[in-house]
């Protein structure tokens, strides 16, 4: 029941992916000329006038596909950890300790499985993309690149993630220990604790999310201005490759649009998980009481 109440949770956060295009295009490091924005609201429309209306949600059916699984693995896996870890760290109350280390638990879960779908999206969002579907890039990377493609960023993506989710999840906690101390089911509390939390993660890991894009495009301009034969691997060389091309500025890339979309992200996450975890919960006691 669990697993399905967070897989039911999991496919709702991509529908907020329309500053998606534009983050992954503000983090190149060095654009097409036709692809240069200076604010979120400005890639957006001139995406939309130059490339058509539904250009912004390339990319969408495959993170759809493996959100669900995903999160269903993710908030599974945490509320299991945090459970666990909090009797043995803090057995009277609530640990920010355990909620790091049971959130940083969760996320190579949750990572294993959505790095493929991270790498296929990216392709298909940056400006000329050779890739029209999401099977068509799967195919042309896998014959071209390999297997390995697809997890070439995963320990860029853990370095990233872990630290995300850690900062997430001890904030989540936290906020909602000051705004919803009793800990019962308040919509309101869960909204602004997860927007919060999700705009603070998000704002602290930018320059993890600009290497990890960097990894995932293989910018072929900016490769070539860095002098960087063949694939780009590993986080050291993408955090060399970023400040050769654009100094400590460009860890900063798209940050703006990272957070707008982080922010209904997990606000809509925590909300919608906290609300099915209330009412199964209620459900099952009710079931349980003997009338």
């Amino acid at each position: 029941m669990r697993f399905l109440k967070v897989s039911l949770q999991g496919h709702l956060p991509p529908f907020c992916s329309l500053s998606l295009p534009a983050q992954t295009r503000m983090q190149s490091l060095h654009p097409d000329p036709k692809a240069r924005y200076t604010s979120v609201y400005g890639a957006l429309k001139q995406i939309i006038r130059t490339e058509g209306f539904w250009r912004p949600l390339r990319g969408i059916n495959v993170m759809v596909m493996g959100a669900g699984p995903a999160h269903a693995m993710y908030f599974a896996c945490y509320e299991n950890m945090k459970r666990t870890l909090n009797e043995v760290l803090h057995r009277r109350g609530n640990s920010h300790l355990a909620n790091g280390i049971a959130g940083s638990l969760a996320t190579l879960l949750h990572d294993a499985v959505m790095n493929p779908a991270e790498v296929v999206k990216q392709r298909m969002q940056m400006y000329n993309s050779p890739h029209h579907s999401a099977l068509r890039c799967i195919r042309d990377v896998w014959r071209t690149e390999g297997v390995g493609a697809f997890y070439r960023s995963y320990t860029t993506q853990l370095t990233m993630n872990i630290p995300f989710q850690s900062i997430h999840f001890i904030t989540y906690e936290f906020l909602q220990e000051q705004i919803n101390p009793h800990r019962g089911y308040n919509p309101q509390s869960h909204i602004l604790a997860g927007g919060l939390a999700g705009a603070i993660a998000a704002a602290a890991t930018t320059p993890l999310d600009v290497c990890k894009t960097l990894l995932n495009t293989q910018e072929n301009m900016a490769l070539s201005l860095a002098n960087v034969s063949g694939h780009l691997s590993g986080m050291a060389n993408a955090f060399r490759t970023v400040y050769q091309l654009n100094g400590i500025s460009g860890y900063f890339k798209g940050m703006q649009a990272r957070i707008i979309y982080q922010m209904p992200s997990t606000a809509i996450s925590w909300s919608v998980y906290e609300f099915f975890k209330y009412f199964l919960t209620k459900h099952q006691i009710e079931t349980r009481t003997p009338y």
